[in-house]
């Protein structure tokens, strides 16, 4: 099931399952098929999100334990898309969210 994040301040957002998924964990909504994020939950959210981040980036930069990791790590680096990356269309969905003083849904 593909998420379909709406608002009426700002344009849908879809996310593949498992980016929606975690995108629900990290704001610390229940993974579910419908949901909604209230206009008050959203600055929690936006926070949550910008955090998640954070501790990403400041693991990245971390050093690796061995050579073996490393060389691992650069190469799913290569691939990968970091959580800024894929958290950036959603952030700015709740962002203007917010400022339009709108709720985000998902699912109806």
């Amino acid at each position: 099931m593909l998420y379909k994040f709406k608002s009426q301040a700002s344009a849908e957002v879809i996310m593949l399952p498992a980016n929606g998924d975690q995108m629900l964990s990290i704001i610390g909504k229940e993974v579910s098929p419908q949901g909604i994020i209230t206009v008050e939950q959203i600055p929690a959210a936006i926070a949550a999100i910008e955090a998640a981040i954070a501790a990403g980036e400041a693991a990245e930069k971390a050093p690796a334990a061995s050579e073996g990791a490393e060389k691992e790590e650069k190469m799913s680096e290569e691939d990968a898309v970091n959580l800024a990356q894929r958290a950036a269309p959603f952030l700015a969905l709740l962002k203007e969210s917010k400022e339009g003083g709108a709720s985000v849904v998902w699912g109806v």
